[in-house]
């Protein structure tokens, strides 16, 4: 029988290994080396933008369906194998991504491969927390989960700064040519971040895989069965849905931030190589940053989540990252927050590092506290059917932020001015948060179901 602390460690070490997906491929290493594959700052964005969107698209409309089949034939395990092994194949094939020699469709059907096994494994794995813990620690938990994630991430970054990634000379964030006879002229230090981030994937999942245990459901169904039921259940609960003001108030708020939030994500990287001229360290380090500042207010976050509640921790997170973003908007290389300075000025850096510790720290308890709000307002039954819902307002739309950024940065030639749309994003999901119940759906009786 393995423990229920040994339970919890092995859920946070999914955290933990699948956090580098975001942090190296999505934001900080990645997604920045497509500027120098494109020649653009604007080209990059609005490839990543049309590309992120319809990835997104694709998981919104599977995430309910597979969420009510796990629910079914209590077989959230096996689903989360599946998604596995599409993560660690998907980065692995951005491997390929050769300057002056590369399928701009085969490298970004990879990218998209991956993101849908992340995303999937993440909404399975989401759906588990309840059987973990009570609900009154439930925010600790997932604040712990989050802070671990990105400390994975933290890692995985410094390791890819220090030993692979090059800059415009060939060397790493510590000097030396890229480890294991990489090739720094055909870019391969920086192009193993996608065999990186499958390798860490692949090693620490284990943990999760051996300690994790689904409790055994009575009445659980073969697959097939599973399948067929699924829909006809998911059709008289999304029909149910609108009846049910607090949960559907919270899923379309969490669809507005948590869109605008990944919009922060996907393009800060290339807005401060396109914008700043930052160099792919420079990103980094900017990268590390926020992922301390992620890691420790994500842990902060789930203690203020079991104090005063997780739509106290939304709000005040939203309203912070809506401010952040409108300062964002204001810095660039001729003026910070209106105020002109020089050519060789430090001033734009040193703002936008400060920015993305901001972003990094409201990011980390947003996620964490959404994550346990889902849980409060959802059936106990229907708990991954739910979390595929709130994957669904999450993708539904996340093709919004990434699209809207696309085209807003396409006809006004300004990443500035294309990063705008996130702005509207958070004030939306803000406003939808008055009409949410911050209680949720009273707790369920604890039962005597077992481990399998």
């Amino acid at each position: 029988m393995v423990s229920a602390r040994k339970r919890i460690w092995g859920w946070y070490f999914f955290d933990w290994a699948s956090q580098p997906y975001n942090t190296l491929l999505i934001t900080f290493i990645f997604a920045p080396y497509m500027k120098e594959l494109l020649g653009s700052g604007s080209a990059a964005q609005t490839v990543w933008g049309y590309g992120i969107g319809l990835t997104g698209l694709a998981i919104a409309v599977m995430a309910p369906f597979l969420g009510a089949v796990a629910d079914k034939s209590g077989g959230r395990i096996g689903f989360i194998w599946i998604f596995s092994a599409m993560y660690v194949a998907g980065a692995w094939g951005l491997w390929y991504a050769v300057p002056g020699d590369f399928s701009l469709t085969f490298i970004m059907l990879s990218f998209a491969i991956g993101m849908i096994g992340m995303e999937f494994a993440t909404t399975f794995t989401n759906a588990m927390l309840p059987d973990l813990t009570s609900r009154d620690q439930m925010g600790r938990v997932s604040g712990s989960g989050w802070a671990f994630g990105y400390l994975g991430g933290m890692l995985a970054l410094i390791a890819m700064l220090a030993l692979f990634a090059e800059n415009a000379s060939g060397r790493t964030l510590i000097g030396i040519s890229p480890i294991l006879g990489l090739d720094p002229d055909q870019r391969e230090g920086t192009r193993a971040v996608g065999p990186l981030v499958a390798l860490w994937y692949a090693v620490f999942m284990i943990p999760f895989f051996l300690w994790v245990r689904e409790r055994r459901r009575p009445d659980a169904v073969p697959v097939r069965s599973a399948m067929r039921g699924a829909w006809p259940e998911l059709r008289q609960t999304l029909a149910r849905l609108p009846s049910n003001r607090s949960l559907f108030s919270f899923l379309l708020s969490s669809m507005c931030y948590r869109d605008a939030l990944n919009g922060i994500y996907t393009f800060g990287g290339i807005y401060a190589a396109g914008v700043l001229g930052w160099s792919i360290i420079q990103i980094g380090l900017f990268g590390i940053l926020g992922t301390i500042t992620g890691a420790t207010f994500a842990w902060l976050g789930g203690k203020a989540d079991d104090r005063f509640g997780p739509r106290a921790v939304i709000i005040f997170c939203v309203v912070a990252l809506t401010l952040v973003v409108v300062g964002v908007v204001f810095i660039s290389r001729e003026s910070v927050f209106g105020i002109a300075v020089g050519a060789n000025s430090a001033l734009p850096d040193i703002a936008f590092f400060v920015m993305g510790g901001l972003i990094g720290a409201g990011g980390g308890a947003v996620q964490s506290a959404s994550r346990t709000m889902m849980v409060r307002q959802s059936e106990h039954d229907k708990i991954t059917e739910s979390f595929g819902l709130y994957a669904l307002t999450g993708k539904a739309t996340a093709f919004i932020a990434p699209l809207s950024i696309g085209w807003m940065t396409q006809v006004s030639d300004n990443q500035a001015i294309g990063i705008t749309p996130i702005i509207a994003l958070f004030l939306l999901g803000l406003v939808l948060l008055a009409w949410v119940n911050p209680d949720g759906r009273p707790p369920k009786e604890k039962t005597t179901d077992v481990f399998a």
